[in-house]
């Protein structure tokens, strides 16, 4: 297969993974980068050993014939508005997440990807971790049978060792704790247990720590979801934390238990209910993008693309579904309310 030509918008902590990633593969290559910081092109090739063009405009960076995907690594609240374009261009996308702050510019960027027939990435990257790809194949074989709860939380001290929490801790960067980065736990609790979702309960609260005053949004979350199956699930969005990294999680089922990466379960021969049996993975245990499986991810698209298929695990049916649910629960924890997630597909 031809590499794919790439051009990358934003340059940051997650373009430089990014850019990393996709030339750590065979079916991509970075040749260009757009950031309104206008940056050298030649230290800029130098620093990622590949040739780059650099933009400040990103019009003309997609003007170009031979840019076959662009990779959106730019603030938040710019994402919808350079998907729209880069589909109108005709560019297949990646976006990093959230893909939209809202859920108007969700609907406009998934009619806009939709109408003009590129495919659609969205980095919840951790589905293709060995963890999450390894829970997925043991729910798959029936090591849990029929999953009744699960609960994902995200706990990650977001402050001002990170250089995102300059914009992320205000309304109009961010806007919620689960768009800040409790996504890729409510992402994953969907991985695990459908795309069923029928109601969806929030709530919110902040630390009282100079540090995490700042965030103008509820920097803790709890969202409750009930499924059409009956089962019900958790997902606790952490961001105030003084804590290692954790992405805690919790899978009950009829035959079984899952926990991080220990398993009990009636389907293995011999099974003590009173022991776990440890996992052969390594469980999810960073924020840092680049211990994220970006490569796995990309290189699927990148197949994706060339053989006509939607992106799996991360397309744009999975984006559009988990931006719903967060839409959802914040729309629950403004109005002290549960939220369907058919009220919410009325707005499209």
């Amino acid at each position: 297969m031809k590499p794919l030509n790439v051009g990358v918008i934003g340059y940051g902590w997650a373009a430089g993974a990014h850019i990393d990633a996709i030339h750590s593969g065979k079916l991509g290559r970075v040749v260009s980068v757009c950031s309104s910081r206008g940056l050298d092109a030649g230290e800029l090739s130098r620093r990622h050993q590949c040739d780059l063009r650099t933009f400040t405009s990103l019009d003309a960076m997609l003007a170009d014939p031979a840019l076959d995907v662009v990779s959106i690594c730019s603030y938040h609240a710019q994402h919808p508005q350079q998907a729209i374009a880069a589909a109108r261009a005709g560019k297949h996308i990646i976006c990093e997440k959230p893909v939209a702050l809202n859920l108007a510019d969700l609907r406009s960027v998934q009619e806009a990807v939709r109408a003009a027939g590129v495919n659609f990435c969205v980095c919840f990257e951790l589905r293709f971790s060995s963890q999450f790809m390894q829970t997925a194949a043991l729910i798959g074989a029936g090591a849990l049978g029929k999953i009744h709860y699960g609960e994902i939380d995200y706990y990650h001290g977001i402050g001002p060792w990170y250089r995102e929490y300059e914009w992320c801790v205000t309304n109009e960067g961010c806007g919620s704790s689960l768009l800040a980065a409790g996504c890729h736990a409510l992402d994953a609790l969907l991985l695990c247990m459908g795309a069923d979702v029928d109601e969806v309960s929030c709530w919110g609260t902040n630390s009282a720590h100079p540090i995490y005053k700042v965030y103008q949004y509820p920097s803790t979350s709890v969202t409750m979801l009930r499924f059409k199956s009956g089962a019900i699930g958790k997902c606790a969005s952490v961001i105030d934390c003084f804590q290692p990294y954790y992405f805690h999680t919790h899978l009950v089922g009829s035959e079984g238990s899952l926990l991080d990466n220990k398993l009990q379960s009636n389907t293995e021969p011999g099974a003590d209910r009173n022991r776990w049996r440890e996992l052969p993975f390594r469980p999810v245990d960073s924020g840092d993008v680049a211990d994220h499986p970006y490569r796995k991810q990309f290189e699927s698209f990148f197949e994706a693309i060339h053989s006509g298929k939607p992106m799996p695990l991360t397309g744009l049916n999975e984006a559009v579904l988990t931006h719903e649910v967060i839409f959802a629960a914040e729309r629950s924890m403004r109005e002290r309310r549960p939220v369907t997630l058919e009220e919410i597909r009325k707005h499209r």
